[in-house]
This record gives C-alpha cells, sequence and structure tokens, in this order.
C-alpha cells in the first residue's frame, strides 16, 4: 500500500525521478511564459472542456510545480471560483499550480456542474466523465509544464467539493490529499488503493447542504438529491484511510457570533489523517470568500477561518512519492 510523505521525501522522490532518465519539460515553458492567468481549452473525446490556469511568480524556480484542482461549486464555472476562494494567494507564496477546470452544462459558462457520483445536475444526467477529463488536463499540462506528480492536490467548494472526493475514489495512488468545503461524499463507493488525506470544512448551519444529510432545496438541479450526511462522509473516509481516533478538538476560533471547531480523526494509516472544521453559524458559502448570492438562499457568509488559508495549511503537508506519472 503507497504512503504519504512529508514534502522533504517527495523532493527526494523528485530528484531520483530527474536522474532516472524520463524527460521532462523545460523550467520555463514557451508556452506558458510568465506568471499569472491562461483561459484554455481541451479537446476531451467529442467535447471541447475549458480551465483556466494560475501560475505563481518566478514558477521556473519552483519546478517540479505542485498543483491543486480547484473544483467550482454547483452552478458556477472557473472563472467565477478564482474570483471568489482566495486560492491564488496564498498559491504565490508557497510556488504551487493550480488549475480551475469549467463543469459542463447546456448553458456553458454558466449554470456548469460537476458528476460527482449521485450528484448533481447536467454532469450526472449525462454521465460526464470528469474524473478522465480532470487527468486529461493534468496530462495536458504536463506536456508543457515541469509539474510535480507526487504533490496533485484536489479542492472544492459544495458540489466541486463532492468532485473532490470522486476524484479520491477513483484515482487511487493519484491525489495526495483532499479539501471539501460544504460537499459531503457523494459517490456510491469510497475505491480501494492507499490513504487519502482529507480536509471537511462545513457549517451546522449551511441551508443548501445540510450538515445532518437529506433533501435541501437547491436550485438548478431537476430531480431531488439525497446528500450524505457530514458524519457518514467523514465515517466512510475514516474507515477508507484506517483511522483509528474517535476526534479530538485541536483548534478553536471565534469571531462574533461564528465559532469553528476543528477536530483530528487521526491517526490513519500510512501518515494520512481526516480532519473537520466545523463552523457554527455561518452558511453555504466558501469561508472567506465572497459572495452575489444572497443571505436569504445561502446563509451567513463568514470569516471565521478562511478555506484558502486553511487549504493551504493543510494539502503541502502531504505528497504521494509513488504516484504514476501524469503522461
Amino acid at each position: 500500500m503507497g504512503g504519504i510523505r512529508s514534502a522533504a521525501a517527495c523532493a527526494a522522490a523528485a530528484v531520483i525521478l530527474a536522474c532516472s532518465g524520463n524527460a521532462r519539460p523545460p523550467a520555463q515553458s514557451p508556452r506558458y511564459p510568465h506568471a499569472g492567468d491562461y483561459k484554455q481549452e481541451l479537446a476531451v473525446g467529442p467535447d471541447t472542456r475549458s480551465y483556466v490556469l494560475h501560475l505563481p511568480p518566478d514558477y521556473a524556480k519552483h519546478v517540479p510545480l505542485p498543483v491543486v484542482v480547484a473544483l467550482h461549486g454547483g452552478g458556477g464555472n472557473a472563472a467565477m471560483f478564482e474570483g471568489v476562494a482566495g486560492l491564488n494567494g496564498p498559491a504565490d507564496e508557497r510556488g504551487f499550480a493550480v488549475v480551475y477546470p469549467d463543469g459542463s452544462g447546456n448553458l456553458d459558462p454558466r449554470l456548469l456542474t460537476w458528476n460527482a457520483g449521485l450528484c448533481c445536475g447536467y454532469a450526472r444526467k449525462l454521465a460526464i466523465d470528469d474524473v478522465g477529463f480532470v487527468w486529461a488536463l493534468l496530462a495536458e499540462l504536463a506536456r508543457d509544464l515541469d509539474l510535480d506528480r507526487t504533490r496533485v492536490y484536489a479542492v472544492g467548494h459544495s458540489n466541486g467539493g463532492m468532485m473532490a472526493y470522486r476524484l479520491a475514489a477513483q484515482s487511487p495512488g493519484r491525489i495526495a490529499a483532499i479539501v471539501s468545503v460544504a460537499g459531503p461524499d457523494m459517490t456510491e463507493s469510497t475505491g480501494s488503493g492507499p490513504p487519502v488525506p482529507v480536509l471537511h470544512i462545513h457549517s451546522l448551519d449551511d441551508p443548501r447542504a445540510i450538515y445532518a444529510g437529506g433533501v435541501p432545496t437547491l436550485m438548478g438541479l431537476s430531480e431531488p438529491v439525497t446528500f450524505r450526511s457530514v458524519d457518514e462522509t467523514l465515517g466512510r473516509w475514516r474507515e477508507r484511510d484506517g483511522c483509528s481516533g474517535d476526534g479530538r478538538l485541536v483548534d478553536e476560533r471565534k469571531l462574533e457570533s461564528h465559532r469553528a471547531e476543528l477536530v483530528d480523526y487521526g491517526p490513519c494509516a500510512g501518515g494520512s489523517t481526516v480532519m473537520l472544521w466545523r463552523l457554527h453559524g455561518p452558511g453555504h458559502g466558501w469561508p472567506g470568500g465572497t459572495s452575489i448570492l444572497p443571505v436569504s438562499l445561502v446563509g451567513e457568509r463568514t470569516r471565521v477561518i478562511l478555506a484558502a488559508d486553511e487549504t493551504f495549511r493543510f494539502l503541502p503537508r502531504f505528497s504521494r512519492p509513488d504516484a504514476p506519472p501524469l503522461r
């Protein structure tokens, strides 16, 4: 069973790969000559899919580049999520690339969804292969950029968080860790393979993806979807990851009427972990982000924690030294 290792071990593995004779792209890609954003398209079978790639300043100094796949919520799109989530700042500080894929829908580029298993909308109804799309996208990027195959991560909000779980379940040995914000696991099976570290962020007062599970009133879904509870979601991944802990409170934050508790369910197998930021007071939004949706629909906004900062505190702790090549 593959293990989870520290960033130092990951760097050593990268040196071994470089010395093994495997060809790598140049540190500075001619296709991506500078830092910043690139709007790209990719043919996947009969479809043309799109994404936004964000590269950090002086990115050639950070190769091989760790990469975060950032998945928007249902009804959103890549550009919208990039503007809301605030991931680029901490990614730039740490030398990470962030790629924001677009989901699919019949009103492209609006109201896009992911096929996260049992949810959601257009993507699920048409059985879109979004797992295949993400790996095709990364393989495309790896032709021009020196990406670190051992440090590929997924983070998502709502339906995008559900999609992060599906990537972890159906990509054994490839995803180093995931973060899901307000998105329960909606896979039919968590799959097999080595453990995958999980950070889940969810509010007890979320009116859209209800903490206790069930059928919320959701915009843009043509049929009811019964969401798993957060407890069931984490129970599935604690079992998958071989976690022995009952849940220790390791941090607590307060801001005005909002409260956040960080619960650690480790230790887990292979150096993995499952953790939960359990929020009291906020709604369904991305903590620390902005939103154009009214409070009456998604609940209260919050800065009791900043999801972007917590994402980059969590993800860099883990790597997948035995991950296969991206190409």
